[in-house]
């Protein structure tokens, strides 16, 4: 008998929640109806898919048509239809009874569209920790799929990843497929005679062999250049298909359940905790990252054995190289608890919804694609969080709240308040700063910027821009017809990209003191090379009261001089007051010297906020000295008693107004990060600082009060609900 081997396609395709609708239907037309009618024409053609909530959401929408065909070749068994966690969260970073929640979801929904419920789960990036089959299990689910490196990082021999394996955790079985490296990376960037050549090769007289890829749905005209070469002239998914059909004597397409049903796994596997290759890599401190990447490359290109034991760092490492997204998964796990909390109902119910989309895995991890850089995501993921919190406080009758707790899980104590109208969050050790202030009434985190570190991929670009030396950034890279993968291809957005590499010396809070030499411009502010003469910018504050709506934190601090260094003391009192739908937040600072000499510097509020402004959208504005600019504009005056800036699509404007005159300078903070389309620069928010030259004489002090009030044009619970939300009057 000739020689045969089964090939079991698995495509994945996902949007983001809180994408833009329009970014849905480009990929829509480049890839997913594409791939639909491929297999309509082929229906020889069997391999699996796998859509996640945020995509089925829009296609039942916004393509309706398509959810139908689909439902077609899922009858006829051409398709296997994959579930997972709808809102295509990682897994191993829920609760359990998130994890089952959003696992069973998928279910339902699968078998009211298709009329079968799943036995096969995507895990989302691939993201693996050994407790996953006890959960997966529980979420009625038999089998996944993982990734090659997984399985290297169990010592199981490259020629032995053509079939399924079995694992457990506390005896809950579950099927594993592993990615065949050797097809993801021929799938579809190689020839289609090299793919089918390479299936031939491993071919067996006993025909026991099931080739495994598993990878995203967008490599298949969505990602760049890859429309031409998939659909367009290069028609590289209609002559692979045409060769599966062709080949049907000894290359039978398949689907993992069809292929359990009739063969036994290879053998048991017990896999530490991983993800694909690349995702260890970014995981890494950026200066970690950029050696590892070198000598991964460099044992891979001399073929080294040792290559295939070198990895990255634990995904969950993200919680410890980005402070954002460190916050934004402890928001929702406190938001988890309380919503868990809730008696059952429709106010439960509809908090669920909100908290899972919360989970959407995009915004919690950073590689190639933008993760937590894309700002108007990291927004969506907030407002949802905020959406649930609010819901689960409300039935709660806990809308003002004081709490003295360790918020980040760093072993310090941080503080949390609560008003009717917003919740505000203090990280004592780092000077005292807001790191969160969500307005409930519009779901806004006026908090959420990012700041400005250190990527790996930053010195890709310093030398990509001084290789090209004002060459196109669209000259090919690679040197063939076929597109290179997209971790290969360096593209940029704009020129000059480099220039615009600005860092942060500490975390973007608001309410930060600064303490700066009396000739520091604003361009050197903007830029993050502000000479600090003080320490209390992130240094460790103490709380000397808490009480509702009112926190009052003090440091001894230090500031230089050129006499060295002199004592002073640093007060903070913050107080929030207002009602839902006009929530104010003070903040009074106090500088008391505590030496027997004069002092003198420019001291500095910094507040860090963000308008979803980027690319000058008219929606997000300041407004300084009668003048209103975009919210991504930079600029300087003097003598400022009051300003305002805010977004009219979110409907919120905040108001903030001042005890003595101040100067007033704006920048926005713009990263710079990579993504399937190149570098780009994004804003993340914008920072502004209000300053007063100081002159204490000695044991002097100086105090000023920055009060805002914001002001809300819709209650996002009122119209969603229907029912009025309580509204408490600040004290």
């Amino acid at each position: 008998m000739a020689p045969r081997i089964s090939l079991a396609l698995t495509i994945h395709n996902h949007q983001p929640v809180g994408n833009f609708g329009w970014v849905f239907a480009e990929v829509y037309g480049q890839a997913y109806l594409p791939m639909l009618e491929a297999l309509e024409r082929h229906p020889g053609v069997r391999l699996s898919l796998h859509y996640s909530g945020p995509l089925l959401e829009w296609l039942r929408v916004e393509r309706p048509e398509f959810i139908t065909r689909l439902a077609g070749l899922a009858a006829r068994n051409q398709v296997e239809i994959l579930g997972g966690g709808y809102y295509e969260p990682v897994l191993a970073s829920l609760p359990e009874r998130d994890r089952i929640g959003q696992l069973h979801r998928m279910g339902d929904e699968l078998e009211a569209l298709f009329g079968r419920r799943p036995s096969g789960a995507w895990l989302a990036e691939r993201v693996w920790e050994p407790d996953l089959p006890t959960s997966l299990a529980a979420g009625g689910y038999d089998w996944t799929v993982l990734d090659d490196a997984h399985f290297r990082a169990a010592a199981i021999p490259e020629e032995d990843l053509w079939g399924p394996y079995t694992t457990e955790d506390q005896g809950r079985l579950l099927t594993v497929f592993g990615t065949e490296q050797g097809l993801r990376y021929r799938i579809p960037f190689r020839d289609v005679e090299d793919v089918i050549g390479y299936l031939r090769d491993h071919a067996t007289e006993d025909g026991g062999r099931v080739g495994m890829m598993g990878d995203d749905g967008e490599k298949f005209g969505s990602w760049p250049t890859t429309w031409q070469h998939c659909w367009g002239e290069g028609r590289w998914v209609a002559r692979f298909f045409d060769a599966l059909e062709a080949n049907v004597d000894w290359l039978t397409t398949t689907t993992p359940s069809v292929w359990l049903a009739e063969h036994r796994p290879i053998g048991r596997v017990y896999i530490p905790t991983g993800s694909y290759a690349e995702m260890g890599e970014w995981a890494l401190p950026a200066r970690e990252s950029r050696v590892f990447a070198a000598v991964l490359h460099a044992a891979r290109e001399a073929g080294r054995p040792e290559a295939r034991w070198l990895r990255g760092a634990f995904w969950r490492n993200f919680q410890i190289k980005y402070r954002e997204i460190n916050d934004l998964h402890k928001q929702m796990l406190r938001t988890s608890d309380k919503v868990d909390a809730m008696a059952p109902g429709s106010a439960r119910d509809l908090a669920i919804d909100h908290l899972y989309r919360g989970q959407s895995n995009d915004c919690y991890w950073h590689g190639l694609f933008g993760g937590i850089y894309i700002s108007h995501m990291r927004l969506a993921t907030y407002e949802h969080l905020i959406a649930a919190e609010d819901l689960a406080d409300t039935a709660a009758g806990e809308l003002r709240a004081a709490e003295r707790r360790d918020l980040d899980m760093d072993g310090q104590d941080d503080v949390r308040l609560a008003g009717p109208g917003q919740v505000v969050t203090v990280d004592l050790t780092s000077g005292a700063g807001i790191g969160g202030w969500d307005v409930r009434a519009v779901r806004h985190a006026l908090g959420a910027v990012l700041r400005r570190r250190r990527e790996a991929y930053h010195e890709t670009l310093r030398d990509h821009e001084a290789l090209l030396a004002g060459a196109s950034a669209e000259s090919p890279t690679d040197g063939s017809a076929a597109p290179a993968s997209i971790h290969d291809v360096v593209r940029t957005k704009e020129t000059g990209l480099a220039e615009r590499l600005h860092y942060d010396p500490y975390e973007r809070r608001s309410g930060l003191v600064r303490l700066l030499a009396s000739d520091t411009d604003p361009e050197a502010w903007a830029t993050g090379g502000a000479s600090e003469l003080g320490d209390a910018v992130d240094g460790a504050f103490e709380i000397e009261l808490l009480e509702p709506d009112r926190l009052v934190a003090v440091r001894t601090a230090s500031i230089a001089t050129p006499d060295g260094q002199a004592p002073i003391r640093v007060v903070k009192e913050i107080f929030l007051g207002g009602d839902r739908r006009a929530p104010t937040l003070d903040l009074t600072v106090t500088i008391e010297n505590r030496s027997e000499r004069a002092l003198e510097a420019l001291l500095g509020i910094e507040w860090t906020l963000t308008m979803l402004g980027g690319g000058g959208n008219p929606s997000a504005w300041w407004q300084i000295d009668g003048a209103r600019t975009g919210h991504d504009s930079s600029g300087t005056a003097a003598g400022v008693r009051e300003l305002a800036q805010g977004n009219d699509d979110v409907g919120i404007a905040v108001t903030t107004t001042l005890s003595r005159p101040a100067g007033a300078w704006w920048a926005p903070v713009e990263t710079v990060s990579n993504s399937e389309g190149g570098f780009e620069r994004v804003y993340q928010g914008s920072g502004l600082l209000l300053s007063w030259p100081l002159a204490l004489v000695a044991r002097g002090s100086f105090t000023v009060r920055v009060g805002h009030v914001v002001a809300t044009a819709h209650d996002r619970a009122v119209e969603e609900t229907g029912a009025p939300v309580p509204v408490i009057v600040g004290a």
